[in-house]
């Protein structure tokens, strides 16, 4: 079989050794080459044609999200981000998962060894992944975000009566896609929305930020304790999984979000499946349950509990998937309603509310 070709771009003499090293040592993994910056990235990639490229976000001269932009769009290849673990590094990670880049690897400010961050094992397995997208990165690198229309939020508060969820849950591909997603939800949709991503800690406000830009409802991470309100999203927190909590006061039952650090599941946290059990024994009403692209099988077990009790279920189909892995894994349970390419996804929502 054969290996599969990286291309290493990053400033740092350092970095690109410790990378190439590390990505060298799987039998899997050649490395064809590396790069200092962004227009000398472009110009190995002519040259050698990569099967992925590792790219830093910030380097001198063309930058990472400079170099991603024109990738994509004159010579798409599957890249996977290294982002450093500060608010400003999260958020051009969210721009670059906009811009098409598979994946991302958080890359620590300060060390000697990616291992002192775990990362060592992750980008060798993102390579991996990142690798088998390219048959259908062309199409997914060109999808646009979407930006509606304003239009005003129409929540008003304590006084919201919440009797439907929507509860989505996705991975590898998943910022792209819930872009795609949640903007085209009304601000008046009669559902809160729970939104688990497979992410790590001090990404998640990020992008539940750039969500919240471009969308009608409101998009925040959740907290500990708060109120679950119709018309608003909640994404799980990195290093948190999401669950839900039934509160009852002067006759009333309200949802509250609740997190904890329990073990991780499926290698996950937050995971999926730990969200959607947590609905199907604490939520007594209307849900709607979207399993969207993403490697490995969360939310297929939990996708049966929540049919228990009556739900409806979205999959993505496999048409529009950069992993087709989550969505495949919930389609073998037999318990999924729809299978939708990611464009009918808020539809299919809005007609299942």
């Amino acid at each position: 079989m054969a290996r599969i070709r990286v291309l290493v771009v990053d400033d740092s003499a350092f970095m690109r050794k410790l990378i190439a090293d590390r990505l060298s040592s799987d039998p899997g993994i050649e490395v064809a080459g590396t790069a200092s910056n962004g227009r000398e990235a472009l110009e190995r990639i002519e040259e050698l044609q990569p099967d992925v490229v590792t790219m830093d976000v910030t380097m001198p001269g063309m930058d990472g999200l400079t170099a991603l932009k024109t990738i994509m769009q004159t010579r798409p290849v599957p890249v996977v981000m290294l982002s450093n673990l500060t608010s400003e590094g999260a958020d051009a990670t969210m721009k670059a998962l906009e811009l098409g880049a598979v994946d991302f690897v958080a890359k620590p400010s300060a060390q000697i060894s990616l291992d002192i961050a775990g990362s060592s094992h992750d980008i060798v397995n993102k390579v991996k992944i990142a690798a088998g997208t390219r048959g259908s990165l062309k199409k997914i690198s060109l999808r646009k975000a979407y930006v509606p229309e304003p239009s005003p939020r129409t929540v008003s508060g304590l006084e919201a009566s919440l009797n439907k969820l929507v509860l989505i849950g996705t991975s590898t591909g998943g910022p792209k896609a819930l872009h795609q997603v949640i903007p085209k939800l009304p601000g008046h949709i009669n559902a809160a929305i729970l939104i688990v991503q497979h992410m790590p800690a001090g990404f998640t406000r990020s992008l539940a930020e750039r969500l919240d830009q471009v969308s009608a409802v409101k998009v925040k991470e959740a907290e500990p304790g708060e109120k679950i309100l119709p018309g608003c999203a909640y994404v799980a927190p990195g290093d948190y999984h999401l669950k839900v909590a039934a509160a009852a006061q002067w006759g009333k039952r309200d949802l509250l979000v609740k997190l904890d650090q329990s073990p991780p599941l499926h290698g996950c946290r937050p995971a999926f499946d730990v969200l959607l059990a947590s609905a199907a024994e604490q939520f007594w009403s209307h849900m709607v349950c979207v399993i969207m692209t993403g490697m490995g099988h969360d939310g297929a077990a939990g996708l049966l509990k929540v049919r228990a009790k009556k739900a409806r279920t979205i999959a993505e189909h496999q048409s529009s998937c950069v992993v087709y892995g989550m969505p495949k894994a919930a389609v073998e349970t037999g318990q999924v309603d729809f299978v939708v390419p990611l464009p009918e996804i808020p539809g299919a929502i809005m007609k299942l509310l």
